[in-house]
């Protein structure tokens, strides 16, 4: 098995100070971050595996190798006849994907098996495997006799590549790369081969002070992939290796277009690159597909995804027997991270989540119900594993969960009970993790057992029981076998939790914390939050009518003007300016209603301002879904800058109000004042009702 020197280095300290030293003392002793010894210890792990060795920690933090003292001796013995190398197989690989596309159109086999250092027969295994993670990104690995090895495809792919292989298997040293940089420190020659240290650091200071600022901010994983794919813009462009027109939209006066172009401007200027204006639109689709909010910032214009998130949360809540569908924190949550997600999933963008595995082991029902709700409302997009499995942690924080309670008990029927069924039930644990217990009985035994304890009925011959639903599968469990055991547990995913407490009852909620309740006098405070909101938006209500013009911009005009004479705002001018920018940057319309919703937050506002306009002459705007819309209805919304989490929630809860149903949405276009009052009148009163005075 591949060991590194580090890993070496680590096991026989380990063995020979046993207990003493920990992940800090190891670190300072060979001259390298925490983070990095964390992560060769994982692979230390696995090394010792083989050896049937443990590695474990005791209470105060000492690394022990647990196991025989003969097995201790032979992996010792072993070690001493290692000659481990520096490079991994991943950083070898990295270098024979940086040849392939830096240094030449074609080569040779034996020339890069002697550039890189191993034989013929692991670079035709490391060929091999480049080709299908390269597959995934539309590039192409050709190998022809007499031509040699090369890659075809097109450029923008080419960039996508190379970033995601960066991501994937060297997130953490970039990240320690940055900080020593950061940091001051100099770094001798090309960091990985490949990345120039002086346009690493420019860039991390480019997208720090240009991106990371006000209201916005990148997470770790996203802020990574920006400056992994911008340093890769340059250094490919400065190779004289020319980005394609890209074929797709992009909207040039959006705020993600200004601020890349602005730091392609930046970039140019100090280091006289030839970035040209495809690679700033390809840029752009990067940071688009990356961009992540902090949740409170997320505007309440997100109508269509607002509806689709609440209905996914009712689903998972319906499936698993929980109550989550007054949780505003998951709501917010999930529109700052699905909004992104989206449009990366729409692109075609490579995702990585190095937590999938672990998060579809450690709950893998609620995974099950996250992903079943995902189909269903959202059928037009697929959703990767990876995906699915960043959707599950935030319902995870909001159920504030350590491991699931749910355990789904499956029996195993076969003729005698013995033999292959314990093959047959070892191989279902494996394939379905969902099921965590399996029971193994012959047909007699299960004529006479209690079903009611069985979630799931598993067998590989025919039972004669006419109104028993089970499962027919090969004693070898096929991969149709599989998806079948796996269908049957998405079906009944409901029924399946419904006979055991999840992690909480329907209708049961908790705080925020398990252990301490909410202060009074932060309660009094929500309290008067709610209390003012929904009493100024009721106040503020307003319908007008005007006949006399179809020109919304001038309605607006009018209705903000009229809203400073009511001295609920002050400096209409800057304020319509707001909603002006706020146009420009997407489309307003409601898709498939006659309604506009036009909206802003700024500091020259006052309170909460909900009021409708309705013109005798519709207006053509630009909808939410790049579609244009007939406006009838001229929806305002404004908002002070500095809003409470409660403020805003009430502000959402209108939002996603709008669309709620058919009814709903013929109110708010009526231009009825009574009836639209009395809508919100009732959605308030819901609101209190299932929110604080059930708290």
């Amino acid at each position: 098995m591949f060991i590194t020197s580090r890993e070496k280095s680590i096991i026989e300290l380990i063995v020979k100070t046993s207990g003493k030293h920990t992940a800090q003392s190891l670190a300072s002793f060979l001259n390298v971050s925490v983070r990095t010894i964390q992560r060769d210890l994982k692979s230390a792990a696995k090394f010792l595996d083989q050896f049937q060795l443990n590695l474990n920690r005791t209470p105060a933090d000492g690394l022990v190798i647990d196991g025989k003292n003969e097995h201790i001796y032979r992996l010792m013995q072993h070690l001493s006849s290692l000659n481990p190398t520096d490079e991994t197989p991943e950083e070898r690989k990295l270098h024979l994907l940086i040849t392939l596309l830096h240094e030449g159109v074609s080569f040779k086999t034996q020339v890069l098996a002697k550039q890189l250092g191993v034989s013929t027969a692991t670079l035709t295994t490391y060929l091999n495997d480049l080709a299908v993670w390269l597959e995934k990104f539309g590039v192409t690995l050709s190998r022809k006799r007499g031509v040699g090895v090369e890659l075809i495809a097109r450029e923008s792919d080419k960039r996508k590549a190379l970033a995601g292989y960066f991501s994937i298997h060297f997130h953490e040293e970039l990240i320690e790369y940055l900080y020593l940089l950061q940091k001051g420190n100099q770094l001798n020659g090309l960091v990985f081969g490949y990345f120039s240290p002086q346009y690493l650091q420019e860039i991390d200071s480019l997208v720090s002070r240009t991106i990371n600022k006000g209201q916005t901010r990148l997470a770790d994983s996203d802020y990574i992939g920006l400056i992994i794919h911008m340093c890769i813009t340059v250094q490919r462009s400065e190779s004289q290796y020319r980005m394609e027109q890209t074929d797709q939209m992009v909207d040039k006066s959006s705020l993600e277009y200004r601020r890349m172009k602005q730091m392609c401007e930046d970039l140019i200027q100090k280091f006289d690159v030839p970035l040209t204006e495809n690679d700033v639109l390809f840029l752009t689709v990067m940071l688009k597909g990356s961009k992540l909010q902090r949740a409170n910032s997320i505007g309440y214009d997100s109508i269509m995804l607002g509806r689709l998130i609440k209905d996914v949360i009712s689903d998972v809540s319906n499936q698993l027997h929980i109550y989550l569908s007054d949780d505003f924190s998951l709501f917010q949550g999930l529109l700052a991270h699905m909004e992104p997600s989206l449009f990366r999933l729409q692109q075609g963008m490579e995702l990585f989540n190095p937590l999938t595995d672990e998060i579809k082991r450690k709950y893998p029902v609620l995974f099950m119900a996250v992903k079943n709700s995902l189909e269903t409302h959202f059928q037009e997009v697929h959703f990767p594993d990876e995906e699915v499995a960043f959707i599950v942690l935030h319902f995870g924080s909001a159920l504030l969960m350590n491991e699931e309670k749910a355990v789904i008990q499956a029996v195993v029927v076969c003729p005698t009970g013995i033999g292959a069924s314990k093959m047959l039930a070892s191989r279902i644990q494996q394939e379905v993790p969902e099921i965590e217990e399996v029971e193994i009985l012959s047909i007699n035994d299960f004529r006479n057992a209690n079903l009611s304890s069985f979630d799931v009925v598993i067998s590989t011959v025919r039972l004669p029981f006419s109104d028993l639903e089970y499962i027919l599968v090969s004693p070898l469990l096929s991969e149709e076998d599989t998806e079948a055991i796996h269908d049957f547990l998405k079906r009944n995913l409901k029924k399946l939790t419904g006979k055991k407490q999840y992690i909480r009852p329907a209708n049961e909620k908790e705080t925020s914390s398990h252990t301490e309740k909410q202060g009074i006098h932060d309660l009094l405070e929500e309290i008067k939050d709610v209390h003012s909101s929904i009493e100024g938006i009721l106040a503020n209500l307003r319908v007008y009518r005007y006949q006399d013009t179809s020109d919304h911009r001038e309605v607006l005009r009018k209705m903000v003007e009229q809203a400073e004479e009511d001295q609920l705002l002050d400096d209409s001018n800057k304020v319509l300016v707001e909603l002006e920018e706020r146009e420009n940057r997407g489309g307003l319309g409601i898709p498939n209603t006659n309604m506009g919703l036009f909206h802003c937050r700024d500091d020259h506002i006052h309170e909460l301002i909900f009021q409708v306009s309705h013109l005798e002459q519709p207006c053509t705007i630009k909808g939410m879904d790049g579609q244009e819309v007939q406006m009838k209805n001229l929806l305002l919304m404004l908002a002070p800058d500095s809003m409470s989490l409660r403020e805003q929630e009430v502000l959402s809860l209108i939002s996603t109000s709008l669309i709620e149903n058919d009814v709903a949405m013929m109110i708010f276009s009526s231009s009825n004042e009574a009836m639209i009052r009395k809508k919100l009148e009732d959605l308030f009163l819901d609101y209190l009702q299932n929110n604080l005075i059930k708290e």
